[in-house]
């Protein structure tokens, strides 16, 4: 069975629990009795201890003082808010706004130094032009009823660019597909598809295009994901922002875009498929 970055989530949360349940159990506490001393419906123990509900700070310092345990208070809290910013649910991350959640990632993007993308469905954000910004920014605001701050958040996301032009490494892989993905009007996207020929030719960028016609009998698209040096990695789902980090799964990542890599054309044979949808625009 395929493990994902999700269920290694919910794994870390059931450990948690585990972790808890341990703590009462050595304290000689029953579930009911520790839920009744810290004042909880008597289900809550339980939802922790499976995983099925996160624990807060505040549910975390009832348990290790209801069990004379307060030496690992601090670890436990520390353990439960790295979970909590490995998945993130976008209601959280855009509460405030667009402009938040753009702003949230730029620390990382500073201190990188190769970055590596591979897109299934989007032209990635350092390649794209203001207008394909402004197209995928507005349906996200409306699909998602967020606060209005578009422009501030494109002003963001444009001004992340700017590390192309520095001396950062960007290997990026698309699908084919995604060059016939479009977002916004014929126009927006002819426009970035030239502009994508252009930021190309950047000696920091190296542009890969998986073709339709690929072979994909040993591997198949998957989801998109961003990898920041050998650091982490981050995937967009629907529902949440996912935030890898363990090494084991930063190497599976890793080992994906090589090989991804070796099924895409690049150069003139690139150009060319992206001329070519150029074309179907029309």
């Amino acid at each position: 069975m395929t493990t994902t970055p999700h269920s290694n989530v919910q794994e870390a949360r059931r450990a948690l629990g585990r972790r808890l349940r341990e703590i009462r159990q050595d304290a000689g506490i029953t579930a009911r009795a520790l839920a009744k001393a810290a004042g909880w419906h008597e289900s809550k123990c339980s939802r922790i201890e499976n995983g099925r509900t996160p624990p807060s700070s505040e549910d975390i310092r009832a348990y290790t003082l209801l069990c004379a345990a307060e030496r690992q208070t601090d670890d436990l809290i520390a353990t439960a808010r790295d979970i909590r910013r490995t998945y993130v649910e976008w209601r959280r991350l855009e509460r405030s706004g667009l402009k938040h959640a753009q702003e949230s990632v730029v620390p990382v993007w500073d201190r990188t130094r190769r970055f590596r993308f591979y897109s299934s469905w989007l032209i990635p954000g350092p390649l794209q032009t203001r207008a394909y910004i402004r197209a995928l920014l507005t349906a996200i605001r409306d699909r998602r009823g967020l606060v209005d701050d578009l422009d501030e958040a494109v002003e963001v996301r444009l001004g992340k660019q700017q590390v192309i032009h520095s001396d950062r490494t960007f290997s990026i892989l698309l699908e084919e597909s995604v060059l016939r993905t479009r977002i916004g009007t014929a126009e927006t996207m002819a426009g970035q598809l030239g502009h994508l020929i252009a930021v190309s030719t950047l000696p920091a960028v190296s542009l890969g295009v998986i073709p339709l016609a690929a072979d994909r009998s040993q591997l198949w698209p998957t989801e998109g994901f961003f990898m920041f040096d050998d650091d982490l990695v981050n995937v967009e789902l629907v529902s949440a922002h996912l935030t890898i980090t363990q090494p084991h799964e930063v190497g599976m990542y890793a080992r994906t875009f090589a090989d991804l890599a070796t099924m895409a054309v690049y150069g003139s044979d690139a150009r060319s498929l992206i001329t070519a949808a150029i074309d179907a625009v029309g």
